[in-house]
């Protein structure tokens, strides 16, 4: 007879040895090393030690930047646009399901109004799980959507860009979406409205070619990869056999003057709301 079973159940746990659950570490993917998930998530998704920023859902997003943690959602367009019926390994309407299914959103950017110490503003915020937060005419529709929004509710319009550029599967109408989305980022400097874009990991193609690079203030988070063609292309394209230490990361485009700042996302909400107060006029208001 097992010796254990003499013990009180309390006893018998202790003295049971417990494996963690499967999901309890998680890998640091600049050195390997196992943190606690629970840890890393209450940090705002960044990996204590390395300070190596991982990808954020739009609602943790808005969560670590919102007053009280409360935002109004704004409606994002639902159609579903497949004008060359394309078709890979399944078709472009089914990925699009798909990625609807897993995240939640009609499309690869997420709408929100709501305060920052105080100051309304409205923010949209990529999501990459969506088909890699590519650019199609879904995408653009919310992206001008949020800034009309701006302009009518008289606020600064605040970005949080992450993709892997156009969205291939709608061809040429993808890539029209550059200046739809340009002529509606004018509407906000005609309005006098401030323009505060965030760049996190990655941003690039049509993304950084088009609204991601428009801002009136470029903020960056650490070791963020932003460009507009990947390294491999670039390396054949010059036929280069490397590419300088730091190429295309946040620290180096800062250096070269791209980016105004590169701020930790513990500091995020803080710098938003100043930049917000010294861009807005002080008659401002939702």
């Amino acid at each position: 007879m097992n010796w254990l079973i003499k013990f009180p159940p309390k006893i018998k746990q202790l003295l049971t040895r417990r494996e963690p659950p499967k999901d309890f570490w998680m890998k640091d993917p600049t050195d390997g090393k196992l943190v606690p998930r629970k840890e890393v998530e209450n940090n705002l998704f960044v990996i204590p030690g390395s300070n190596h920023h991982l990808p954020i859902t739009p609602a943790a997003r808005f969560e670590s930047i919102f007053d009280d943690k409360k935002w109004e959602d704004i409606p994002t367009p639902k159609r579903v646009h497949d004008p060359l019926k394309f078709r890979d390994r399944i078709r472009h309407t089914q990925r699009v399901k798909n990625a609807q299914k897993q995240t939640g959103n009609t499309e690869a950017v997420v709408l929100a109004y709501g305060r920052i110490t105080g100051q309304p503003v409205v923010v949209a915020a990529h999501d990459f799980r969506f088909i890699g937060g590519t650019l199609g005419v879904g995408t653009a529709n919310a992206v001008v959507k949020g800034m009309q929004e701006a302009v009518r509710r008289n606020v600064p319009f605040i970005m949080f860009a992450t993709s892997g550029g156009a969205r291939l599967q709608e061809g040429i109408f993808s890539l029209m979406q550059l200046p739809n989305t340009t002529i509606a980022r004018e509407e906000l400097r005609e309005a006098g409205l401030p323009y505060i874009v965030v760049l996190t990991n990655p941003t690039m193609g049509g993304v950084t070619a088009s609204y991601a690079m428009l801002g009136d203030i470029h903020i960056a988070e650490p070791g963020a990869i932003i460009g507009f063609a990947g390294p491999r292309v670039i390396m054949k394209a010059l036929k280069l056999l490397e590419l300088p230490k730091g190429f295309q990361s946040a620290e180096d485009l800062y250096k070269h003057g791209m980016l105004d700042m590169i701020v930790h996302r513990k500091d995020m909400r803080e710098r938003l709301a100043l930049l917000c107060k010294l861009l807005t006029k002080p008659t401002m208001a939702a």
